[in-house]
């Protein structure tokens, strides 16, 4: 078993829960009412997808952001 590494991004919304969104899986989008349960649900999916991948005899992807920090920022923009 090897282990690989995703940068997950646990967007904040405005009743308090988290989003959990996964770049490089796009397919993956999850939800957690507290930031623990956010990183748990987080866990399952990336692991299940991935374990899907390996059933289906396909690569598992890279993550190509896992090295750096992201650059976040609020743009302003007014149409």
């Amino acid at each position: 078993m090897a282990e690989h590494g995703y940068r997950v991004i646990y967007e904040p919304l405005a009743e308090g829960a988290f989003q959990v969104i996964v770049p490089a899986l796009p397919g993956i989008v999850t939800y957690g009412r507290t930031i623990d349960e956010a990183r748990e649900m987080a866990q399952d999916a990336v692991t299940c997808h991935l374990q899907g991948l390996l059933k289906d005899d396909e690569e598992l992807p890279i993550d190509p952001f896992a090295a750096e920090p992201p650059v976040i920022e609020e743009l302003e923009i007014a149409v």
